[in-house]
Order: C-alpha cells, then structure tokens, then sequence
C-alpha cells in the first residue's frame, strides 16, 4: 500500500472514531418529562385511537433538551427487541403504553428511545437504562402528573380549569417549579394534551421548564377554559 492509500486509511479510521465518539457526547443542559393526557391526544390526532382512552396521564417521552434551542435528536439507531425489555414491559404497558395503537408499544418506545433518549448520554447509557429512568421518576419519584393532580383536587372530570390553577397544582409538587403545558383546540373546546415536568442535566432535582408555547402557537393554553 502506497503513502497515499495509508493516508486515506488513517484518516478514514479516524473520521469514523470521530463520528461514533461524538455520537455518545451531544450535549443537552436538562431533561423535559412529558406526559399525554390519553383522551386529549386521541381527539387531537389526525387518526382515531384503536382503542379507548383511559382518563390518565401516561408517559409521551423523556427527551434530553437545550436552553438554547434546538434540542439533540437521532444521536444513534438502535432497534429494541421484547426480550431486551422483557423484565419491565409489563411495567411500561401501564405507564408508557402507545395510546394510538395498543396492539404496538414497542414502535412507539423504538421511536422515543432513538430519537430522544439516544442522545442523552453520559446520564442515559442505554436503552434499558433510558425505560427505567422513566419508570423510576413515574413510580417511584411520583412525576405521575395524573396523581399531582387529583392530589390537588384537579380531577379528569371534563371541567373547565384556569391556567394558573393546573400550574399552581403542579408546582406544589415540584418544589415551586414551572411546568410546560400544551392545549390544543378540538371542536372549538380547548383541551389540556400534555403536561412537561423539567428536570435538571442528572435528573436529581426539578427546574422550572423553559420554551413555553407562546399565544401564536397552536399549542397554546389560554388563561381561562382549559378543559380537563
């Protein structure tokens, strides 16, 4: 091999070290925990839900994120196999379930692990470590945003609620922190869809989300008239 051929070589090798190191290194500054409220998610996708909705908050995803947008997206391309969740998909069904279609969890959990939690290496090292993350904060550290609010007396009853009060609710059991919420309009009713809980770059402590859904965004919840 001539002097050329071992360059190349050399700086191809390198190039592709390169690429596979910083594949595990994107940054991110905290971690957004979102839930879907199963009934409003189903009425706002374009696609009717297989099967009914239940009056829970369930878990759309643990995203790794940015003060400065944008967020890191698509960090690796793994595929999850049942027997690699095997020990906790019973667990996952029940809090992490694909609303739109039950009959196929494992599209959904595929989605979320490889375009989010992919990326969010050093704190998320794996795929099984990403799922139980997600079932530590929603069981065992009580991110369950369902019980935050019926604790607070905001039950599913298809009420009217302000603004201020389901964030008020929230922050109580979040050290005072802001969460993010996201509406979107159904037959001129507008509905709470998701619930974002804001945790900072180790997962250790809450922080107040940043990025909210301004007035002209579709995703906006107004003042008053939030139904849930």
């Amino acid at each position: 091999m001539g002097i050329t051929g071992i360059i190349y070589m050399v700086t191809t090798v390198f190039s592709l070290v390169v690429l596979i190191f910083s594949s595990f290194t994107v940054g991110f500054d905290y971690f957004q925990f979102t839930q879907q409220y199963q009934p409003a998610a189903c009425n706002s996708n374009p696609t009717p839900c297989k099967d009914p909705p239940a009056k829970l908050f369930t878990v759309h995803g643990l995203w790794p994120s940015n003060w400065n947008l944008p967020d890191p997206i698509f960090c690796k391309n793994t595929t999850i196999t049942p027997q690699q969740i095997g020990h906790i998909e019973a667990q996952l069904e029940i809090i992490w379930p694909n609303v739109f279609n039950r009959t196929n969890h494992l599209v959904f959990w595929n989605k979320q692990w490889n375009k989010h939690g992919s990326c969010g290496y050093p704190i998320i090292n794996d795929e099984i470590q990403y799922f139980e993350t997600v079932i530590k904060m929603y069981i065992i550290k009580k991110q369950n945003v369902s019980k935050i609010l019926s604790r607070a007396k905001i039950k599913p009853e298809g009420k009217n609620r302000t603004r201020t009060e389901i964030i008020n609710a929230i922050s109580i059991s979040t050290n005072n922190m802001t969460p993010k919420l996201k509406c979107q309009k159904n037959n001129g009713t507008i509905e709470l869809v998701e619930v974002t809980l804001c945790n900072d770059h180790n997962i250790t402590k809450f922080i107040n989300c940043r990025h909210p859904y301004g007035p002209q965004s579709q995703f906006f919840c107004p003042k008053i008239n939030i139904l849930y």
